[in-house]
């Protein structure tokens, strides 16, 4: 094992049952780093343009990188990467938890999976050694029930991690997830009906040994930063709230998404925000021991942000195994969809986690439905009977339930809200969709930089791509001045400005945040302004870990690559310049209520901001595609 990775790649081919391995080069790894641009990799070489998402031929690949492991907060991440059922194109999601960790321990940075078993199969890697097993009595299984059979059949509790699809997967739901221990999620994308058109189960690992690091006296100084950053409050109390302390700070903005993003504040927050979450919901809140029951932690973080809900009482009884809301989740399923009910919203998120759905686009879907409902375009005939209206927590577990198992109405919704419309004729104009994939709870008409994020990613609208505005305002500058100078960036704006600095700003931190999906660094530790650990952090760690004196610009460049390597994917599958777009109602219908009534985005000011973008990013000003200059100077010819 070199210092921060093992230079094994499983190769598993499920057609044949056939097992390899590939052993890059140092080079390699230094380029790519891991996550993502890893995998897009063996995407752009090996798979074939235009195939069907949930055909053989889809290669779905997992990765770790060269800094999983290395005892740090906010460095045990996983990305799984394929073409996207859901969106068509490129398919790129994150989780955290301890299966990455550990399956770097045992042995290997990433597994590339091709073909599809004849019957279920999941991988169980042991110690460096690999073998598929058949699944075929785990299929249909919830994941609480796989992970409890696993463990039977392999007769160890302690020491394995299971990534898995639910039976939401199975059936191919396009927005299904991959889950570890019942409740980090790879959502987003839909790889978890990937995996399941490949009757892959799971995959299962064991491990113990642990990379070597090049400079342990330089690790250990940053991880003394990060708990020294973590005494500030707004540090500690990110950790005791976790990401719902994000709900109140939003509707304050006027930018919590509320009734299917009718309006930016909704009147009711306070009964499912952050607050209420921990004093009500958390494990061991009725005798005040939350603190040591309802908070859980990744491998080797102090932050320990990770909900764990139980609800003993009530219609809604809560199961703790399947840990509790994120932010995004008491947004989608919540604010969304009006319901101020934390228990629903709770017992919704149990499920999205027992069946394996991603709740933002789950939420968003089913609040669509609700606002074509009340318009009535939607009627009792699409539902079968069913009245769907917003603020009935009711009615949202139940339609989670008929989406995980496409049953009835929930088959429809199942596909997504975009194609639910392009099928029935009706409710375009309630989609919140950026290349079919349902916009998270950050709402760019407040936080402009995000209209630019959510139109061009190439993934479809999703919050994590870059730094949110309200760092580069003049008035919070100053406190994260420090961080974002040694990006370059000196020019702070209003959060409402799509200046050419606001875009550059936007690229810039695009460009870090890409970094971070490629080294599987968590945001909510690592970033470009009020996380534990800053850009000059990462300078520090990359060269503690591995040894390689790589400045913030090498970083950020890995992170352009896998910029561009998601745009090349995209180009061959027919994307371009018209498919970076936000939804007709970002533009045309302004927000109702609140500090941001009236808000909308600038249309004109949007379409003059996409251009600076890409003549700032060296892209095609009229076709979105990066131009050969820029594909050259990457190094990205062969690809």
């Amino acid at each position: 094992m070199a210092c921060g990775y093992t230079g094994k790649i499983l190769r598993v081919d499920l057609s044949n049952r056939v097992l390899s391995v590939d052993t890059p080069s140092e080079e390699f790894y230094r380029t790519y780093m891991g996550g993502s641009a890893l995998n897009l990799y063996y995407l752009l070489k090996e798979m074939d343009a235009k195939v069907d998402p949930l055909s053989p031929e889809n290669i779905l690949a997992f990765s770790v990188s060269t800094l999983t492991g290395a005892r740090v907060s906010g460095q045990s991440r996983l990305t799984i990467t394929a073409k996207s059922p859901l969106t068509g194109a490129i398919g790129d999601s994150q989780s955290g938890g301890f299966f990455p960790a550990k399956l770097k321990f045992a042995g290997f940075d990433a597994v590339i999976v091709t073909g599809r078993a004849a019957a279920p199969l999941y991988l169980f890697i042991d110690e460096g050694k690999a073998a598929l097993r058949e699944a075929g009595h785990l299929w249909g299984k919830t994941t609480e029930a796989v992970e409890a059979a696993i463990k039977d059949e392999l007769d160890d509790q302690e020491n394995l991690e299971i990534l898995q699809i639910g039976p939401a997967g199975e059936v191919g739901v396009r927005y299904a997830n991959v889950v570890s221990m019942c409740c980090r999620a790879n959502g987003r994308t839909g790889m978890g009906a990937v995996m399941g058109s490949k009757n892959f189960k799971a995959i299962v690992v064991r491990g113990f040994e642990e990379p070597e690091i090049a400079d342990r006296t330089l690790l250990k100084e940053v991880i003394r930063t990060g708990a020294e950053l973590f005494k500030n409050p707004a540090n500690s109390g990110f950790g005791k709230y976790g990401t719902a302390i994000v709900l109140g700070v939003n509707n304050g903005l006027g930018g919590l998404p509320t009734n299917n993003w009718q309006s930016g504040s909704f009147d009711n927050y306070e009964a499912i925000d952050g607050p209420a979450l921990y004093d009500e919901a958390l494990m061991g809140a009725a005798d005040g021991r939350q603190e040591s029951l309802g908070r859980d932690t990744c491998f080797s973080c102090i932050v320990r942000c990770k909900r764990v809900a139980e609800i003993k009482k009530g219609p809604y009884q809560v199961d703790p195994v399947f840990g509790g809301p994120e932010y995004e989740t008491l947004s989608t399923l919540g604010s969304y969809c009006g319901v101020a009910n934390l228990g629903a919203v709770c017992k919704a998120n149990e499920l999205c986690n027992k069946y394996g759905l991603d709740t933002i686009s789950c939420g968003a879907t089913i609040s669509w439905a609700m606002e074509a409902f009340e318009a009535g375009q939607l009627t009792t005939e699409h539902t079968g009977g069913l009245e769907i209206r917003f603020g009935d927590g009711d009615m949202v577990v139940t339609l989670v339930e008929m989406i995980a198992a496409r049953e009835g109405f929930g088959d429809l919704l199942a596909e997504g809200s975009a194609r639910a419309a392009e099928k029935l004729g009706v409710g375009r104009e309630f989609l919140l969709t950026s290349k079919k994939q349902e916009a998270p709870a950050h709402m760019p008409q407040v936080k402009r930089g995000l209209a630019l994020l959510y139109a061009m990613n190439p993934f479809g609208a999703d919050h994590m791509g870059c730094d949110h505005d309200l760092s580069y305002t003049k008035e919070n500058y100053p406190a994260f001045e420090e961080r974002l100078s040694f990006l370059g960036l000196t020019d702070p704006l209003h959060a409402y400005s799509l200046q050419p600095a606001k875009v550059e700003w936007v690229r810039r931190t695009q460009y870090l945040f890409s970094f971070m999906d490629s080294a599987n660094l968590c945001q909510l530790c690592w970033g470009a302004s009020w996380t534990l650990y800053g850009p000059q952090d990462m300078v520090k760690l990359v060269r503690a870990v591995t040894g390689w004196d790589m400045s913030i610009d090498e970083l950020l460049e890995v992170g352009e690559r896998r910029l561009v390597m998601m745009r090349l994917f995209n180009r061959r599958e027919g994307f371009d310049a018209k498919d970076d777009a936000l939804p007709d109602k970002f533009f045309n219908q302004p927000l109702r209520g609140g500090v941001s009534d009236g808000v909308t985005v600038d249309q004109a000011e949007f379409d003059a901001a996409m251009v600076e973008y890409y003549r700032q990013s060296g892209w095609d000003e009229t076709s979105g595609h990066p131009t050969a200059q820029t594909v050259a100077r990457l190094g990205l010819e062969s690809l």
